[in-house]
C-alpha cells in the first residue's frame, strides 16, 4: 500500500503532462486572437508624441483610418515600415500608437525612416494596447465605417496584407 502512496504523486505528475502535451499539439501557434474585431473601437485618450492634451482615439481615428501599434525597438515594425509609408502616399489615414516606448526613441525612428502617420500617441504603459486587445507589436486595425473594428493584421503589414486589410472597407 506504501508502494502505491510513493507513486500517486508521479502518477499524477505523469497525467498532467499527457493533458499538457494533448492540449499543445492542438493548438494552432499562427492563431492571434481578435477579439476586438466587430467590436467599438476603445476611446482612449492619449497624448500625441509631438506634445500637448490627450487626444481621444475616436476623434484621432476617423472611419477608414488604421490604427498601427509600433515600436522603436520592434524589428518586425521596422520591416513594415515602407509599407505604411506607401499607404499614406496613397492617401490612408494611419494613427500610429508608440507602445511602451519613449518618444525620444519614436521621434528618432521617424526622423531617420520617414513618418507614416497622420498622428502618433503614446502609449507608454500599454493601457490603449490592452484594450485594443494587441498581443505584440506590430499590430494594424482597420476602423470601419461605424467606428468598430472591421479587421486586423497581427504581423508586419505586407503590401498584400494591407490591401486585404482595406478591402474590409471597400477602398480595394
Amino acid at each position: 500500500m506504501r508502494r502505491w502512496i510513493a507513486l500517486a504523486p508521479l502518477v499524477v505528475l505523469a497525467a498532467l503532462a499527457l493533458l499538457f502535451a494533448a492540449s499543445a499539439l492542438r493548438h494552432d501557434p499562427h492563431y492571434v486572437p481578435a477579439a476586438m474585431v466587430g467590436q467599438p473601437m476603445p476611446d482612449d485618450s492619449l497624448p500625441p508624441l509631438a506634445g500637448g492634451s490627450p487626444i481621444g482615439m475616436k476623434v484621432a481615428a476617423p472611419p477608414g483610418s488604421l490604427v498601427n501599434f509600433f515600436a522603436s525597438w520592434c524589428a518586425p515594425c521596422r520591416e513594415e515600415h515602407p509599407v505604411l509609408l506607401a499607404l499614406k502616399a496613397q492617401g490612408v489615414r494611419i494613427i500610429g500608437v508608440a507602445y511602451k516606448d519613449k518618444p525620444e526613441a519614436i521621434k528618432t525612428l521617424l526622423t531617420q525612416n520617414g513618418d507614416p502617420y497622420a498622428t502618433v500617441l503614446a502609449d507608454p504603459d500599454g493601457h490603449a494596447g490592452l484594450d485594443f486587445g494587441v498581443s505584440g507589436v506590430p499590430e494594424t486595425f482597420l476602423v470601419g465605417p461605424d467606428g468598430r473594428l472591421t479587421a486586423k493584421v497581427a504581423l508586419p503589414l505586407t503590401p498584400d496584407s494591407a490591401n486585404a486589410l482595406l478591402a474590409h472597407e471597400g477602398r480595394r
